[in-house]
């Protein structure tokens, strides 16, 4: 009898016509040293590994720093992200010379509004998102969870919207089930919960409301053993998303019961 695939080989994330295995991304910043961020990467097995360009410094510098060559070493695509860009015209040129540092079309598309709670400037989001598109760009969208502003990230040809679960590094978890699950029930591209989820249960939920794949950094990054962390949130992600194929048993008012009662002795009858 042959074994049945994997799950990930039966059930592929993809994200603008390419084809990942895991639902996992994660985060290069705040590790506690280089080899616990290559030992996490490793247990995780991640889709994509992200790194900002500005944070690093110049393009000349991280080319020969060691952070790129362990980012090499990994052999994990990378998604390279505007972190830190205040205006659309910051983040078109840092999303220019990452596609020249990292040779990849793939850009995490972040324009802060508000340094206070890292919220996205929803105002100005849409516009620039476009303008990337217009560009090659495979533009992944860190926006909020509200409806109309997702939606019209799609409308200009965003092919897959990542809403935060709550503010940026908070692990506080998903805070508005009530949009997030509607974003799900209405948008019909990929979603990927970025920023804001604390533990694996988070993911977990989320990735069983139907969510497509989450991104985390915080999480894993500040845990006291990462590297364990990580492991705990790609078998989270795949738990999640397993439970959501399956299609969960609908919630009872009250008990039933869930012993068979054929063969039970009549004892009470008089």
């Amino acid at each position: 009898m042959t074994a049945p695939l994997p799950l990930q080989t039966q059930d592929p994330l993809i994200l603008y016509g390419d084809v990942f295995e895991s639902r996992l991304l994660l985060g290069t910043s705040r590790y506690p040293s280089p080899q616990v961020l290559e030992n996490a990467i490793q247990m995780a097995k991640p889709a994509m590994i992200t790194a900002s360009l500005r944070r690093q410094g110049s393009a000349a510098t991280e080319a020969n720093s060691g952070f790129w060559d362990l980012l090499k070493k990994m052999a994990v695509p990378v998604l390279p992200n505007t972190a830190g860009c205040h205006s659309p015209k910051e983040v078109i040129v840092t999303a220019q010379m990452a596609r020249e540092v990292f040779a990849t079309d793939w850009i995490k598309l972040e324009l802060i509004g508000d340094d206070y709670t890292l919220q996205p400037d929803t105002q100005r989001l849409v516009q620039t998102a476009e303008q990337l598109i217009r560009e090659g760009f495979k533009v992944l969208p860190y926006c909020t969870e509200d409806l109309i502003l997702c939606q019209r990230l799609v409308d200009v040809g965003c092919q897959a919207v990542m809403p935060w679960a709550a503010p940026i590094g908070t692990g506080q978890g998903p805070l508005n089930p009530y949009a997030m699950k509607l974003l799900r029930e209405r948008l019909k591209v990929p979603l990927l919960v970025d920023a804001g989820l604390g533990l694996p249960s988070h993911a977990c939920t989320v990735m069983e409301w139907g969510y497509d794949a989450v991104l985390l950094n915080t999480a894993v990054a500040l845990a006291q053993d990462p590297i364990q962390m990580a492991h705990a949130f790609a078998n989270a992600v795949d738990a999640g998303r397993k439970a959501y194929l399956s299609g969960a048993m609908p919630a009872q008012q009250s008990a039933q019961a869930s012993t068979p009662l054929v063969g039970t002795p009549f004892w009470h009858q008089e």
